[in-house]
């Protein structure tokens, strides 16, 4: 199998969350939903596999406070456990535009290892659960979900004073893309499916009309 199955793939996240705490592994579970839920509405895609994907797209992060390296990390990880599926989503939610070079910050990590991820990357042919994890890595908080252009600027502002590819806008576009696609598929927005989106997004909605 090409993936752990569920209580596999929890124990690695938790097991994860122990070497490394943080907000990313709240924001991995809710990454997770939102494939889960989105899933749900396509009948070509299976929402548990989403579920199970979405839950360890950023397992990398096991390894500890990294930069991309944690794609590597956790492409690598997943692959000597044998679940090649699960650790090419590790690879590919981080590029919607498929270009190795068109992220936030920098890349920590040597050049051979740089080489042997973009030859890797730039090898695959994106799949819709690829597109889906893309998707859904830009509609997750660790609070909730919440609108894509908030956690484009949330990564943006972290990563600002790092450096900015100047292909990221592509990135950008590409998102927006990959949301028309699949809002074409469930024939709604995608927002009408996830719940709280308003709530994350914005704050305390009640407080803001009071004001």
């Amino acid at each position: 199998m090409d993936i752990p199955s569920l209580r596999e793939a929890q124990a690695l996240l938790a097991e994860a969350e122990q070497l490394n705490p943080g907000p990313w592994v709240a924001r991995s579970v809710n990454v997770a939903r939102a494939a889960q839920i989105i899933a749900l509405s396509c009948p070509a895609l299976d929402a548990d596999r989403a579920y199970i994907l979405g839950s360890l797209h950023d397992i990398g992060r096991r390894a500890g406070k990294t930069g991309m390296r944690h794609v590597i990390d956790g492409y690598l990880y997943l692959r000597e456990l044998g679940y090649d599926g699960a650790a090419r989503i590790c690879l590919t939610h981080s590029f919607p535009y498929q270009n190795p070079r068109a992220v936030f910050g920098e890349w920590d990590c040597n050049d051979q290892e740089f080489q042997m991820l973009s030859d890797t990357l730039l090898s695959i042919t994106y799949d819709d659960y690829d597109l889906l994890l893309q998707l859904c890595d830009s509609l997750a908080l660790a609070e909730g979900f919440c609108l894509i252009e908030k956690r484009l600027v949330d990564v943006f502002m972290r990563y600002a004073q790092k450096g900015v590819d100047s292909s990221v806008h592509m990135k950008w576009q590409q998102v927006f893309s990959i949301q028309r696609y699949f809002e074409q598929i469930i024939n709604c927005s995608i927002y009408d499916l996830l719940p709280g989106v308003v709530e994350t997004t914005f704050g305390n909605t009640q407080s803001l009309r009071t004001r």
